[in-house]
């Protein structure tokens, strides 16, 4: 399992722990409500039960004290007591300052009538009253708490989520920045001692072909150099031909590769100017084509094709390798992304960098198929 996938995969199980105790929270909180509504009812129903005994009484002098403490007990849910025609008799614990309002009292009464379903308070001469009832106001206020809870929750979900992709990406930057500079300084001392090997070759005047390779190796140094200094900082892009760029970089891996790996550059033009960084970019090719080599496995085709219209050009590098799976179409640009087992996984997310951040273009998956092959398209502004 590589490193990015360890990654998601925690934090899969991290989004997978907070939902859950969202909507745990969320389920425990309304057995709670609905538990807390049962108690309310049987409350209302014994305030009820005491209007009735002390409207009939038919109860003792000595039981009248308890029946009214029993009505002057309840001091969260408000209620209205009605007769047959609706009028309003009498009501409890709601807002003192608007009481004096009939109109408050009718909506309140009507808000009750859709809530709840009235108890019947039996009187003398076989009427009725009827005593209607709403939500304390503790309960309404914890009817909301879950979702406010929910809400808070998924609100550090979102702002842990983005402070870990910020300091995530501060801390992949600083790395490429830090390895750029080390690999350019530990490139420096060997460079230097083949430049002067190079040197003392020329005066003993040595075999001239020995002499060649050897220049070779010592420009390729200094361009790994020049490509890794340039990562840490942002590149000078000028116009330059797109076409010469990628047939030095075929050229280079030609010479690296098997034969039984076949190369093929198609284009109808000759020249194809863009602003780019000609080193970076031929660093770009080589590690896309490395890529599609991998994925070859010893013996195939890569194909490159260059087109263009008035505003961009568009380069498709196609392998007739092993393919890659729809789910790790876009995981395999992420640092640390790798199927190789000494593989760090920052080839093809080095790629991304310089194609995106610095030269403002794309590359993706144009197209891929397991068993068949890959394509990878990279789109520049002209």
């Amino acid at each position: 399992m590589n490193i990015y996938t360890k990654k998601v995969r925690w934090k899969f199980f991290l989004l997978l722990g907070a939902v859950f105790i969202g909507v745990g929270s969320l389920l425990y909180t309304n057995i709670l409500i609905d538990k807390l509504e049962k108690e309310e009812r049987k409350k209302v129903e014994l305030w009820a039960k005491a209007t009735s005994l002390i409207i009939n009484s038919d109860v003792k002098d000595e039981s009248l004290e308890f029946l009214l403490n029993v009505i002057e007990n309840n001091e969260t849910v408000p209620v209205i007591v009605v007769d047959n025609d609706t009028n309003i008799l009498q009501y409890r614990n709601l807002d003192t300052a608007r009481v004096s309002n009939p109109v408050y009292l009718k909506r309140k009464l009507y808000e009750m009538m859709e809530q709840t379903t009235p108890i019947e308070i039996p009187i003398v001469r076989n009427e009725k009253q009827y005593l209607y009832y709403s939500r304390s106001t503790i309960l309404s206020k914890l009817t909301y708490y879950p979702f406010i809870q929910l809400g808070v929750i998924l609100l550090f979900i979102l702002v842990a989520y983005f402070a870990f992709s910020s300091s995530r990406k501060a801390e992949q930057n600083q790395v490429w920045v830090g390895l750029s500079k080390e690999t350019a300084h530990q490139l420096g001392t060997p460079i230097s001692s083949l430049m002067a090997w190079n040197e003392m070759l020329k005066i003993n005047k040595d075999d001239p072909s020995l002499l060649l390779e050897l220049e070779k190796d010592i420009k390729r140094l200094n361009k790994i150099t020049e490509r890794f200094s340039k990562i840490g900082s942002q590149p000078n892009l000028k116009s330059d031909n797109l076409i010469n760029i990628i047939n030095n970089a075929i050229q280079y891996l030609k010479t690296r590769s098997s034969d039984r790996i076949h190369f093929s550059f198609k284009s109808v033009l000759k020249e194809v100017l863009v602003p780019i960084n000609a080193s970076l970019f031929e660093w770009v090719v080589e590690n896309v084509c490395k890529n599609a080599m991998d994925a070859i496995e010893g013996e195939g085709n890569i194909n490159i094709l260059i087109s263009e219209d008035a505003h961009h050009v568009q380069i498709d590098i196609t392998d007739d390798g092993k393919g890659i799976p729809k789910t790790k179409q876009k995981t395999i640009f992420k640092p640390g992304f790798t199927t190789k087992e000494r593989g760090w996984g920052l080839g093809l997310s080095l790629t991304k960098r310089i194609i995106e951040e610095y030269h403002k273009g794309r590359i993706f998956v144009a197209d891929s198929e397991l068993g068949k092959g890959t394509t990878f398209r990279i789109i520049l502004k002209k």
